[in-house]
């Protein structure tokens, strides 16, 4: 695993960091938090530079940092680790701020108890859940470490803020880390108000900020799978109703990908080469099966002229998932014979059905299935020859995958048994998921949904997402189909992410329909690039890019949370320039004006007979920075060159062709060009119809800078001055591409 050579390890207690000479103190707590989890170097790693990025990083007062892991890959683990780290580097508390739901709260408390237990039992560190804070703390106990844990829900954080301010106010002076899990949920919301027409902050997104600045020493890190919202925030917050805190992160820590973790590399790479047993994951289901899933909001159940419930077992509307319940149990049995052939404990086993938000919906899904189940028994008890065929049916379909792995697989009599066994001796349960009182009734004692007999069959919405942990999921039946897709909504949704055996996985299947599907594959895609971009060092600058679908149908996240931010893209030959800018005095940038005249006609003298050459892409970034120096701030419209030269560095740095990777093609012209058009808008177009004719031929896989020498006379707006005017054209082979910028003016 790849992390920021910024930070430098040793063995010894004591580490120094290049980025402010950080001393950062390995001792009680992080070293027996670690060697009780048995955590290993990767881990380690991850968990020693957040903490070292947080001392060195001023994130309380102008940036967040934020902890970056994929779903499901064990992001808890990191934050739990820092957060004794933190507590040997001089943090007093730590309050995390959990997903606005019950069950997510309970599962943090649980992780917390476990992983902190012996620091609790020597008094050491308090937790608890800012609910049933205690009101009559004595200094001995206030002496301890403090780990608090809030829901994002209003009374929550209102008590938060109270307790740090009222009921113990020394407590608001102490050093305190704020971990904002599950960032991007309800932390970033805007809304417009009708009357007014002015953009303010969700209540709780208001309430975090005000814990934020209300306490004198923080440090405040996002923690989250989905960070898209979070790095399209502007770098400064700001509306009509007021200056809102940053969300931008200042520095990111990606959570190491563990041995075991299966995630979209499985479901959407590895299922395209045939003769793998991924090959077998995916299952395709008929987007009409889906409307008969649908409860009306009149009928609550599907139109019985489209379907009859008596006909579950029979009906071509709902044979995949049919066939998708007979996996299931087939899949879960062949499991439970292999462990108990292998002399392995028994494990119980979850298939997750997710389709519809609405309650109605999920009641009419739990009738489908649970008559389901009643037909199975029945058929078990009554038609043996029926019963054989559908074992036989299943069996076949996952003996296709279990075949191109090297795992046994059990004789179909042994599973034919056991699948009657299960289904007439009532080991299937099925459970509807979609209310804070259900999940926290149906959660073990580690937090997760608990798995009470050896099949369980769970049917929810939204409550399923973010942060549930399913344990030995081997089937996921998904069918959420909004008009358009956020991608971190359903990145959220995906379930099946996470820890999972290669045995598992040989009789684990995905259904859904080939639209979804094919969505959630470009979804993973754009999820890979962001990693890879912060892998490669394509956001060193501080500017995030992220893909996008050109088509419209996916997007990042909710246009709610982005509303304060001014969105670029970058796509096939987009152009990127300053506009409405003014140059400095003649005599104050003459010796800049000189030195780029030198370098850059040096360029062109080098390729004489050429219309255009190439550089690479550190000489490029230096010539726009030399050229912003002949820019004057005080005169005209200031030049988002973080963003240009950011967007300059990620278009080389990720071109299609490896060979061309980190190079720039340059082409010189010359203009005459006023600096204010007839009408009154600034001039936008420096570069001629032929060179930008020249820069499209060219800029197939890497960006174009097109410098273009203006004559800058004053009776043409300037200030007397020949200057330079960089134009950047995005190359052909371009993915569609956002970012945030300071500026809107800079783009064509």
């Amino acid at each position: 695993m790849a992390f920021d050579t910024d930070t430098k390890k040793d063995k010894g207690l004591i580490q120094e960091s290049k980025l402010k000479n950080v001393v950062l103190r390995k001792s009680h707590f992080y070293n027996t938090l670690t060697a009780n989890r048995k955590d290993d170097s990767g881990l380690k790693d991850c968990i020693e530079e957040i903490v070292n990025k947080l001392l060195a990083s001023d994130t309380s007062s102008k940036k967040p940092g934020i902890l970056l892991g994929k779903v499901q890959s064990g992001k808890t683990r990191a934050f739990l680790g820092a957060i004794a780290l933190a507590f040997d580097n001089g943090y007093d508390i730590t309050i995390i701020l959990t997903k606005g739901t019950k069950p997510l709260t309970e599962q943090t408390l649980k992780r917390l108890h476990e992983d902190f237990s012996v620091f609790e039992d020597d008094n050491k560190v308090q937790i608890h859940d800012i609910m049933f804070f205690p009101k009559n703390m004595v200094p001995y106990e206030l002496s301890q470490k403090l780990i608090i844990v809030a829901k994002k829900e209003i009374n929550n954080l209102k008590r938060v803020l109270n307790d740090l301010t009222n009921t113990y106010p020394d407590l608001k002076n102490k050093k305190i880390l704020i971990i904002d899990d599950e960032a991007d949920f309800a932390s970033i919301s805007f809304h417009k108000e009708k009357e007014s027409g002015l953009i303010e902050q969700g209540k709780i997104a208001k309430q975090i900020d005000e814990i934020r600045t209300k306490v004198e020493q923080s440090d405040f890190l996002q923690v989250t799978a989905t960070p898209y919202s979070l790095y399209l925030q502007p770098d400064d917050a700001e509306s009509e109703t007021g200056i809102f805190p940053p969300k931008r992160p200042a520095f990111t820590v990606l959570v190491p990908i563990h041995k075991d973790y299966v995630g979209g590399d499985y479901y959407f790479i590895e299922s395209e080469k045939d003769g793998t047993a991924a090959s077998y994951v995916y299952e395709e289901v008929p987007p009409e099966e889906l409307e008969i899933l649908k409860a009306t909001k009149k009928l609550k159940r599907a139109d019985r002229r489209s379907f009859k419930i008596e006909e579950v077992f029979t009906s071509p509307s709902t044979k995949t998932i049919r066939n998708s319940i007979m996996n299931f149990i087939v899949g879960g049995c062949i499991r439970r014979i292999q462990q108990e052939e292998t002399e392995k404990r028994q494990e119980n086993y979850s298939f997750v059905i997710h389709t519809e938000q609405s309650r109605s919906s999920h009641n009419w899904q739990e009738d489908v299935v649970n008559k389901l189940n009643e037909e199975l028994i029945k058929i078990a008890k009554e038609d043996r020859t029926l019963f054989d065929r559908l074992v036989k049916d299943a069996y076949a379909d996952l003996k296709k995958s279990i075949e191109l792995t090297d795992i046994k697989l059990p004789e179909f009599d042994s599973v034919l048994q056991n699948v009657s066994k299960a289904l007439i001796g009532g080991m299937l349960v099925v459970e509807k998921v979609n209310s804070d009182k259900d999940v926290k009734a149906l959660l073990d004692v580690k937090g997760q949904l608990k798995l009470r007999t050896p099949l369980n069959i769970f049917i929810g919405g939204q409550i399923l997402d973010r942060g549930i942990t399913i344990k030995n999921m081997i089937g996921f039946y998904y069918g959420r189909n909004p008009k358009k897709f956020q991608q971190d909504t359903v990145l959220q949704h995906s379930r099946m992410y996470g820890a999972r055996s290669k045995e598992d996985l040989a009789v684990t299947r995905f259904y859904t329909t080939r639209g979804i599907y094919e969505i959630m594959r470009r979804i993973h895609e754009f999820d890979n690039a962001l990693r890879e971009a912060f892998l490669n060092g394509s956001h060193e600058r501080g500017v995030y890019f992220i893909r996008k679908d050109a088509n419209d149908k996916l997007v990042p996240c909710s246009p709610n949370k982005i509303m304060l931010s001014s969105i670029t893209t970058l796509k096939s030959y987009k152009r990127l320039l300053p506009i409405g800018f003014q140059t400095g005095f003649k005599s104050n940038i003459k010796k800049y004006i000189e030195e780029l005249d030198n370098e850059i006609l040096g360029l062109q003298a080098a390729v004489p007979d050429a219309n255009h050459y190439i550089i690479s892409i550190d000489q490029a970034v230096g010539l726009l920075e030399k050229i912003d120096k002949t820019f004057s701030e005080e005169k005209g419209t200031k030049w988002d060159i973080k963003a240009h030269k950011a967007s300059l560095e990620h278009l080389s740095i990720n071109s299609c062709d490896k060979t061309l990777t980190g190079k720039v093609y340059v082409i010189k012209s010359e203009s005459d060009i006023t600096r204010i058009r007839t009408g009154g808008r600034f001039s936008d177009v420096p570069d001629s119809e032929t060179t930008r004719a020249i820069a499209q031929k060219i800029a197939e896989n890497i960006p174009v800078l097109i410098l273009v020498h203006v004559k800058g006379d004053e009776n043409q707006g300037w200030m007397g001055s020949s200057f330079w005017w960089p134009v950047i054209m995005a190359p052909g082979n371009t993915h569609t591409t956002i970012f945030a910028s300071d500026t809107v003016n800079h783009v064509q």
